[in-house]
C-alpha cells in the first residue's frame, strides 16, 4: 500500500481512480451522452482513436493506460534501481507511452462496438416513390399534403404537386 500511496504515485492512481469514477458515474446512469462530434481525419488525432470510440470511452482509456503504465514504470524502476522516479519526468513518460496504447486499443474497440444507425433520409431520397394524398388536392403551384413510405417502411408526410401543369392529384389519389 506505500507503494501506491506515494507521492510519486499520486498521478498515476489518480487517473486511475478518475477512470473507476467516470465508469460509476455512467453505470449509474448520470452520465449523459457524452460523445463528441470531432475531425477524425486528422492525422494526430485520428490514430489516436477520436471519432471511432465514444469520447468519453476514450478518455477512459487513456486515463487507465496512463495510470498502468505509470505505475508499472514505477514498479520497474523501485525493482532496478531501487527507488522512484520523480512524478515530473515518470509521468510526461507514461503519457507518451499512453498515447500509441490508447490508440491501439481504441481501434481494437472500435471493431467489436456497435456503430450508429439510422433511418433517416433526405426529402431527395423519396422523389420516384408512389404517395397518397392525404390532404388538400395538388395542382401546378398548389402543393398537397401526401403520405409516403420510404425504403426503410417509414412513413413520411410531405408536400407535393404534379409535374404536368394541367394536372390535379385529389385526395386519396395515389
Amino acid at each position: 500500500m506505500a507503494f501506491v500511496l506515494a507521492p510519486e504515485n499520486i498521478a498515476f492512481v489518480s487517473a486511475i481512480l478518475l477512470m473507476v469514477l467516470i465508469g460509476l458515474v455512467q453505470l449509474l446512469g448520470l452520465g449523459g451522452d457524452a460523445d463528441f462530434d470531432l475531425d477524425a481525419d486528422a492525422d494526430l488525432l485520428g490514430w489516436l482513436g477520436f471519432g471511432r470510440i465514444p469520447f468519453l470511452m476514450l478518455v477512459t482509456v487513456l486515463l487507465a493506460s496512463f495510470g498502468i503504465i505509470g505505475l508499472l514504470g514505477q514498479q520497474l524502476s523501485t525493482d532496478l534501481l531501487g527507488h522512484l522516479i520523480d512524478p515530473w519526468i515518470a509521468a510526461p513518460a507514461a503519457l507518451v507511452a499512453a498515447l500509441p496504447v490508447t490508440g491501439v486499443t481504441a481501434n481494437l474497440l472500435a471493431r467489436v462496438m456497435p456503430r450508429d444507425h439510422t433511418t433517416a433520409i433526405s426529402v431527395e431520397e423519396l422523389v420516384g416513390n408512389g404517395a397518397t394524398i392525404v390532404t388538400g388536392r395538388a395542382r401546378a403551384g398548389s402543393p398537397a399534403r401526401a403520405r409516403v413510405i420510404d425504403h426503410h417502411g417509414q412513413v413520411h408526410f410531405v408536400m407535393v404537386e404534379p409535374n404536368e401543369d394541367d394536372q390535379v392529384l385529389e385526395e386519396g389519389e395515389a
